[in-house]
């Protein structure tokens, strides 16, 4: 059930949420689950070096539970706002107990393989990515909006409680009494999480009229997503350093036996350790991220990474190595809090479920695709030259990320609901379209060179908000008139475009109208698709045949 941390305790107001009954009992489930999921992830990558000796098995399996996240974080987005998400997380907790409970058999029989080890952790993969979206998008059903921070930053406490305690327990329970106890320990969380699902009694959601579907769902994420250049820099940060990042999480099973001969036991102390140092980390990132800004600590975390990896290269004492990936875990928190915060703060709530599926996608496939690099390169140079090779790569990318800046996040993203309702003849269906809109302007022909600059950045919001093209034309027998279209799928699209324009977007709405002459309103019109009353064709082809 693991999930990525949105933000670290920074308040005293941190631990209110658990006074509401749900949110408690659902955070202490979840904790229990992620802390199963640890454990069984620690039973896998051990499990793989009996198995097999060769770096890319191992690096394997780490790719295999995160390609999923990469390939279906986005339609998990989708999933998780058009479908009861109480049921679909039971749903999923149900099918990531019977893989546990596979492996369990598999592991207990001694019919266990490395394909089929990748497979069922593939399997579970795909559970986490249904759960990612989903489970972060019911925090605000189960507390006030006033408290919203706290919950989010106990997730992140969680979490990482989980990454201190599954990894430790785990390999010293794979030391004592073997890895399918450690699977079978893992279903017993699992079936936690679901009474304490089935206990939640949701409130049945409220039919809107503009409930989006599926496929209409996806495609606003996409355009949103493709056009939004803050949420851009947030996945470049992210891909340039999760990519050259994870060479330690990939080879870490490898390291812990062959660099630092260690056994299970001792690989559960190394994670454990790690994790210990995230909640270090997101004690005291507040204070630093407050005097050195989030740039400043995606560079530090990185320089910390980095030395890190070059360290375990040189085969440090085990003692000094569980130090090492103390300091190293708090880095990782601090980039992984401050990218997903970001990440957070430039997206609005219409889109905050699919924008954040886009970054998990990135940040996952930076971690496979990372995986299978550095497994690879293990294979033909040598795990010591492998990490000395990810820490030079990874100061090189991290200076050179310092050349595009994280965004502040400090715009307001509210509805500014500005926008005067359609003035139609008679009431339209919502699935009617397509749909064009035309905005018509007068200008002084002076001011033409900034007024199209202005009305450049417009565009971005409009296309971003729900628009599958746009365009501003010129009449050609008077240069003081000029008309911006867009256009959009349906009529319901548009309204939800209505919906979707942000207080911060007013600025623009300003700069561009201040060109206008007389009435600040410009003139708007509406046009759909002709449906005529009895005709041979479709009104689809009527509408957009051509000669």
């Amino acid at each position: 059930m693991t999930t990525v941390p949105a933000a670290s305790p920074s308040s005293p107001s941190t631990f209110a949420p658990l006074r509401h009954t749900v949110f408690a009992v659902l955070w202490a489930a979840t904790v229990m689950g992620n802390t199963g999921t640890f454990m069984r992830d620690v039973a896998s990558g051990w499990l793989v070096t009996d198995l097999s000796a060769s770096p890319a098995a191992v690096a394997a399996i780490q790719a295999a539970g995160t390609l999923p996240i990469f390939l279906l974080s986005i339609p998990a987005g989708v999933l998780s706002d058009i479908l009861d998400r109480r049921r679909f997380l039971i749903a999923i907790q149900l099918m990531l107990g019977c893989v546990s409970l596979t492996l369990c058999i598999l592991a207990l029989t001694g019919l266990m393989s490395v394909p089929a080890l990748l497979s069922l952790t593939f399997v579970g993969g795909i559970g986490a990515a249904l759960m990612g979206p989903t489970w972060q998008s019911i925090v605000p059903e189960l507390v006030p909006r006033s408290e919203l921070k706290g919950a989010v930053a106990l997730n992140s406490l969680g979490i990482n409680i989980a990454r201190a305690i599954g990894p430790a327990v785990g390999g010293l329970l794979i030391a004592t009494v073997g890895a399918a106890v450690t699977y079978g320990v893992d279903v017993v969380s699992y079936a936690l999480v679901i009474a304490a699902l089935v206990w939640w009694k949701r409130a049945p959601g409220v039919d809107d009229g503009l409930a989006e579907s599926f496929g209409g769902a996806m495609r606003a994420g996409y355009r949103y997503a493709r056009h939004s250049r803050e949420l851009h820099v947030v996945l470049w940060r992210a891909l340039f350093f999760f990519a050259f990042a994870s060479a330690i999480w990939a080879l870490l099973p490898l390291i812990a036996r062959q660099l630092l001969s260690g056994g299970a036991s001792f690989y559960g102390l190394l994670l454990g350790s790690i994790g210990a140092g995230a909640i270090l980390g997101a004690t005291v990132l507040p204070r630093i991220r407050a005097r050195w800004g989030a740039d400043g600590v995606m560079l530090g975390a990185a320089l910390v990474i980095a030395a890190a990896s070059a360290t375990l290269a040189l085969s440090p004492p085990r003692w000094s190595a569980v130090v090492i990936l103390l300091v190293m875990g708090g880095a990782w928190i601090a980039a992984l809090t401050t990218l997903n915060a970001t990440a957070q703060a430039v997206l609005p709530n219409w889109v905050r479920g699919r924008g954040l599926a886009v970054y998990l996608m990135v940040f996952n496939g930076a971690m496979a695709g990372g995986s299978i690099l550095w497994g690879l390169v293990a294979q033909e140079v040598g795990i010591k030259s492998t990490l000395l090779i990810s820490a030079g790569a990874l100061v090189a990318a991290a200076m050179f990320a310092r050349s595009i800046p994280l965004p502040s996040g400090d715009d307001d993203l509210a509805p500014s609901n500005h926008w005067p309702e359609p003035i139609v003849a008679a009431p339209v269906v919502g699935d009617r379209g397509p749909v064009l809109i035309q905005i018509e302007y007068r200008i002084d022909p002076t001011d033409r060179e900034p007024f199209l600059a202005a009305i450049s950045k417009l565009a971005k919001t409009r296309l971003r908000d729900g628009a599958f093209n746009w365009g501003i034309t010129e009449d050609a027998a008077d240069p003081s008139v000029f008309l911006e279209w867009f256009m959009t799928e349906s009529w319901a699209e548009h309204l939800r475009q209505h919906r979707r324009t942000s207080l911060a977007d007013i600025d623009l709405h300003a700069e561009v109208r201040r060109f206008k002459k007389g009435d600040p309103e410009p003139t708007v019109r509406h046009y759909l698709a002709a449906t005529p009353a009895s005709s041979n064709f479709p009104s689809s082809d009527i509408a957009r045949f051509k000669d």
